[in-house]
């Protein structure tokens, strides 16, 4: 715009605000008003860009035939003239100094021949030069010129930019306020206001805090010798809660290897759950021989997943500078943590710079760092800093656990060798456990007797060696091989894998280990090694066995893990392209069990993937595969996240396409839709680079429900039939299933709901034949979409609480919640609303857990419908704003436009009881354009044609009734185009209340005319009307033959003869089936 036409724009914004002041009484406050006003200034351009374009030209080609009067001076005046005009002055005083007259007056004679010639010139050029401006002066000021432009352009800008602006504001004050209605009656309670928080995170953070604990090793027993350091640590925490400063509490526990810091730490944090919200353990693996300490940024990710910190912040992990990935993680663990108490165990430190940057600010949490002796602290760290040194127990304390682990002490009671024996552990309690085990078969005298056999040697060593030697060579190998499978705890697959065995005789041996001290009990059948048993393990596999046995035992791991897991995912999702030669259920008794065992054995699983070197890849692929399939199930982001970073740096082909697969997935999950998009359209392209059809149809399949996800419906169906053609073959029937009912949600949302139902009811065969449960369950809530759409509610449930069990079965909560939310809006679609919100926000919360963006945004978006059926409109708007700021942050074009077309009819409705009309329905007016735009840029016919008839039913309420009339016919043709006659019959309605206002012949013939379309009407009935029209086309007749006058309006607003939310919510378009 240019300068001197944005002054005049702002005079009248400043007008307008002025006047809105004024109307308001002073409630409104000008300057912050004209200050907003202002600032939305370029998007009110927008609004009347044609006019103004218009407006310019018109000034451009008037400006471009007018002269000024110097450039007419310039053209007419400025040659020939002026050259006779001097050639005369110099004349007259040539011919004066000839006749002998003085230089003077010659020279005056000149002079004065030159001015009257000049001034001759000019009244010359302004006689030619006035009429021209007069007559340029008329041209502007015509109809057509650009003074009229001109008005049209600021009517227009007033029209459609500034008044509906002011409108929106005065919609958001009166919303903020509590609504204006309540405010004048006090009986509306007043809706909670909309808060900033990021209410997905917090759920799932609460969720995960909840889960914490049982995360923690179990105790077993009591906890002998360590009552008082666990009072000390107990009297610390309290007196930090007494403190008026919001410190963490830091305990550091040094002491040697098998004193028992961990145990004390884990204790500790058991005994003290009730006064913290959390707690997690990070193994720093600061002194561990045989692997490299644990990265600071490794740490805060393992914490951050632990302690319920935002997904997305897991799963994409920048690959940036290993400096700045620290400073942001460690950013947004202290802001995660702040006022929040946990407590957090940092296991094996060494690095106290590592240790500060763990330790919450601003939080009352206890962090129990262990560590082989004391440990240098900042002096400025913001925390309560104490240390115990974990020393050898006391006699006490030793016998009270020599006599819990002991098998039997035989009596009488030998203090003396007891004593001894305290001496041979050095009172360790690691040591004493071991030894202590070997009590019954051995008595007291013997056992020291063998110990002091051993020599010299560090007390640990001693025992291991002594246990070791106990065992038969099949736990003594199982012990051996146990050091190959990692930090993670294990269960007896991987025993029994490692061993070359089956279950039954690895879990003897795990038994018999345990029940010897050398491996830790952690819960139920999971085990864990001891740091200082694998070592020993360790040191014991590299010098008593072949190479080649290790490796055979590393690659027997991973391939029996690789088939299990496999094997589970196949249960759940069926026989699909990636696992089709899996058969058999490995054992399971059913589904839910060999979810439990995958879910027990995922952290074990990750470990193991880190140690595969030198594993036939083909192995390690489907235990990868597996493993990401159980992480987009489960919503494990944080697991997906390692492996992507592990894939990323083995850098195999298939290995990276298919987790980078799996990633895109996981970001779409997450809404972050762009993200999800250009990682998958990447994928497709590296699987078709690599020459891997059945691969490429599966991402091309991913990508199409991602494009369905931001509304894109036409490249949606086009990706996933493309995904079709390359799934012909026999072999893939199974992904063809999960592809069909992926478009067919596309195909539904296009309004085609004969196609849709039809490919929902071939993927359900498919899915059956496969074997998918998964598969089935999704394609059984598409399907009951679809009834609702068609209106067939009593089978739409039907077949939502099929999903509903069938993802029970599977454990997938994402579906629960999406199945819970569409229940819930079959009790919206018969009619029922109020259980319908209850249900509602039930599903908003389970949602909020999954932090499922999308599920929660579509059922806000459900939410304020029902809240609109039961009549409470301010919250309801609420509602969907926040829905439409969902659908608007994750780009998600067609829920925008559903968001947009309902909070308008909302904020229509709400605007209307407040001032007994449509006038003030600008900002509702806007949110339909936008609406329309949006669902005409994607193709929905069916979202364009409702949209249009509640544009006209605000443009009749405006007595802009040929602009309504226009509405409706393009609603006809929109409902045509893909065989609505439900609502081809509103639209047609609706343009019969419109003719007597709007015709062109006037007012006779327009009730002449509506009367017999109204008839026309009522003659073509259908199964598919809304029955409500029935009775609406009769009582319309009645009322133009009796009261109608065209000085009164449209009145078909005032009579409630207008479609309501009902209307649009069925489609009425002929459906066949086989069902």
């Amino acid at each position: 715009m240019r300068d001197s036409h944005r002054a005049e724009a702002e005079r009248l914004l400043a007008r307008a605000v002025e006047e809105e002041v004024r109307r308001t009484g002073g409630r409104t406050d000008g300057n912050v008003l004209l200050s907003r006003a202002r600032a939305s200034l370029d998007a009110m351009e927008q609004t009347a860009a044609e006019e103004y374009e218009a407006y310019t030209r018109a000034l451009d080609e008037s400006a471009a035939g007018q002269l000024t009067f110097g450039q007419r001076y310039a053209k007419e005046a400025a040659g020939t003239p002026l050259l006779v005009v001097a050639v005369a002055a110099v004349a007259a005083c040539v011919a004066d100094l000839v006749l002998g007259t003085g230089g003077g007056t010659a020279l005056g004679a000149g002079g004065a021949v030159a001015v009257a010639g000049f001034a001759a010139t000019v009244v010359k050029v302004t006689a030619a030069h006035v009429p021209a401006a007069q007559r340029h002066a008329g041209t502007v000021h015509q109809p057509g010129g650009p003074e009229q432009l001109r008005l049209q352009w600021l009517t227009a800008l007033e029209v459609r930019g500034i008044r509906p602006f002011l409108d929106q504001q005065r919609v958001l004050t009166a919303a903020t306020a509590g609504g204006v209605g309540g405010a004048r009656s006090g009986q509306q309670k007043r809706a909670p206001q909309l808060r900033g928080a990021d209410k997905s995170a917090a759920a799932r953070r609460r969720t995960v805090l909840e889960q914490s604990f049982a995360q923690l090793p179990q105790p077993d027993g009591e906890f002998a010798g360590r009552r008082a350091e666990l009072g000390r640590i107990a009297q610390w925490v309290h007196a930090a809660r007494a403190s008026t400063q919001t410190k963490s509490t830091v305990v550091v526990l040094h002491g040697a290897p098998g004193a028992g810091r961990s145990s004390l730490a884990v204790r500790a944090a058991h005994d003290l759950k009730d006064q913290f919200r959390g707690a997690c353990v990070v193994d720093l693996r600061g002194e561990s021989p045989d692997t490299p300490p644990l990265s600071t940024r490794d740490a805060l990710l393992h914490l951050l997943n632990r302690l319920g910190a935002p997904r997305e912040q897991l799963l994409f992990r920048e690959r940036s500078t290993q400096e700045q990935q620290v400073k942001r993680l460690s950013e947004l663990y202290h802001q995660h943590l702040t006022g929040l108490e946990v407590v957090v165990v940092l296991d094996d430190a060494s690095d106290p710079e590592q240790v500060r940057t763990l330790v919450p600010e601003r939080s009352d949490s206890l962090v129990l760092v262990t560590a082989r002796g004391p440990l240098d602290l900042p002096a400025d760290l913001p925390a309560w800093v104490h240390e115990i040194a974990v020393e050898a127990l006391d006699d006490a304390g030793a016998e009270q656990l020599i006599r819990q682990v002991a098998q039997d002490l035989p009596e009488p009671y030998d203090a003396q060798s007891l004593d001894r024996l305290r001496e041979l552990c050095a009172g360790l309690p690691l040591a004493l456990r071991v030894a202590g085990s070997a009590l019954g078969p051995r008595t007291p005298e013997a056992l020291v007797a063998d110990l002091a056999a051993y020599g010299p040697v560090e007390p640990v060593e001693r025992t291991l060696w002594l246990r070791y030697s106990d065992q038969p060579e099949a736990a003594r190998r199982l012990l051996r091989r146990l050091a190959l499978a990692g930090r993670a705890s294990l269960g007896t697959a991987a025993a029994a894998a490692l061993l070359g065995a089956d279950e039954q005789e690895a879990a003897r041996q795990l038994t018999a280990l345990s029940r010897a001290g050398l491996i830790d009990q952690v819960r139920a059948s999971r085990y864990r090694l001891h740091d200082v048993v694998r070592s020993f393990a360790q040191a014991r596999l590299a010098d008593e066995e072949e190479p080649t046995e290790r490796s055979a035992a590393q690659e027997r791991l991973i391939a029996s893990y690789g088939e299990l897991a496999d094997s589970v995912i196949r249960l759940v999702d069926g026989k699909t392209s990636t696992r089709a030669d899996q058969f058999g259920q490995h054992g399971f008794t059913s589904l839910d069990a060999a979810l439990r065992w995958l879910d027990d054995e995922s952290s074990f699983i990750t470990a193991a993937l880190r140690h595969a070197e030198g594993v036939e890849p083909r192995a390690v692929l489907g235990l990868l595969g597996a493993l990401c399939d159980y992480c987009l199930l489960r919503g494990d982001l944080y697991r997906l996240g390692e492996i992507s970073e592990l894939a990323q740096a083995v850098d195999q082909g298939l290995l990276g396409r298919n987790v980078k697969w799996r990633t895109g997935i996981a970001a779409r999950h997450l809404g972050e839709l762009d993200q999800a998009r250009s990682t998958l359209a990447s994928v497709v392209d590296l699987y078709f680079e690599a020459h891997q059809d059945a691969g490429a149809a599966r991402a091309l399949g991913s990508l199409g429900i991602t494009l369905h996800h931001q509304g894109n419906l036409s490249e949606a169906a086009a990706r996933l039939r493309e995904a079709l053609d390359l799934q012909v073959a026999e072999e893939l029937a199974g992904d063809r299933g999960w592809t069909l009912h992926a478009l067919a949600a596309v195909e539904r949302d296009r309004s085609r709901l004969s196609e849709a139902q039809e490919m929902l009811l071939t993927a359900l065969e498919l899915h059956r034949d496969s074997g998918s449960v998964h598969g089935e369950a999704w394609a059984h809530f598409q399907l009951g979409q679809v009834c609702l759409r068609m209106g067939d509610v009593p089978r739409a449930e039907t077949e939502l609480r099929r999903a509903l069990d069938l993802y029970r079965r599977t454990r997938d909560a994402r579906g629960e919640a999406w199945a819970l939310t569409q229940l819930a809006r079959a009790r919206l679609v018969a009619g029922d609303p109020s259980p319908a919100v209850d249900d509602l926000r039930q599903a908003v919360s389970r949602h909020r857990d999954n932090e499922d963006a999308r599920g929660e945004a579509w059922t806000l978006y459900y939410l304020g419908q029902a809240l609109e059926e039961t009549g409470v409109l301010d919250q309801a708007v609420r509602d969907l704003e926040r829905a439409r700021t969902m659908f608007s942050r994750m780009r998600d074009v067609y829920g925008l436009a559903c968001a947009r077309h309902h909070s308008a009819r909302v904020t229509r409705d709400q605007r209307a009881a407040q001032t007994g009309s449509l006038r003030n329905s600008g900002f509702a007016r806007q949110l339909l354009v936008d609406a329309r735009a949006d669902f005409q840029r994607i193709g929905v016919a069916h979202g364009e044609a409702w949209t249009c008839l509640e544009l006209a039913v605000i443009d009749a309420g405006n007595a802009r009734t040929q602009a309504a009339l226009a509405l409706c016919d393009d609603a006809i043709s929109l409902f045509a185009s893909y065989g609505d006659r439900r609502g081809e019959d509103w639209a047609h309605f609706l343009r019969a209340t419109l003719l007597p206002y709007a015709s062109p012949g006037g007012w006779d013939i327009g009730v002449a005319v509506a009367q017999e379309e109204l008839a026309q009407l009522a003659r073509t009935g259908h199964p598919l009307r809304d029955a409500k029209l029935d009775g609406y086309t009769e009582a319309y007749e009645l009322f133009l033959e009796r009261k109608a006058e065209l000085e009164t309006g449209w009145q078909g607003w005032r009579l409630g003869m207008t479609p309501d939310r009902h209307a649009r919510e069925i489609m009425g378009v002929s459906v066949t089936s086989r069902h």
